[in-house]
């Protein structure tokens, strides 16, 4: 996914937040499913951050446009693990592994196998 860097997202010296990377990720995620006609969320069950460990390699400013790529690492009965960096060009920004809790009734629930199956479709 590409995503141009505005105003909105800099400081006054137009470098990006170093939490607007976290939301040009979450954007990305986002986009997997409603690219398939989904939401990642339903009535009754969706996911939720259970840890982030990140990585800021080099500023992005004001105008760039960055490419967002998210990778499935693993995937459990409860939870999976995305990989997913921001890029200039040939340039690594930013990379953080994200586990995801899968919710069901407000309480932990379980991935069913077709679920499993199609997250591994959208997250490639």
């Amino acid at each position: 996914m590409q995503i141009r860097v505005y105003y909105e997202d800099t400081d006054a010296g137009g470098i990006v937040y170093h939490s607007q990377f976290l939301n040009f990720c979450e954007r990305d995620r986002s986009e997997k499913f409603f690219s398939d006609g989904r939401s990642p969320l339903s009535d009754d069950s969706g996911f939720v951050v259970s840890s982030i460990e990140a990585k800021y390699k080099a500023p992005a400013r004001l105008g760039d446009m960055l490419d967002v790529h998210t990778e499935l690492i693993s995937i459990k009965n409860t939870a999976l693990l995305l990989r997913q960096s921001v890029s200039r060009k040939d340039t690594l920004l930013f990379v953080m592994d994200i586990k995801l809790a899968y919710i069901q009734n407000a309480k932990i629930g379980r991935l069913s196998d077709k679920y499993k199956e199609y997250l591994k479709s959208i997250f490639t």
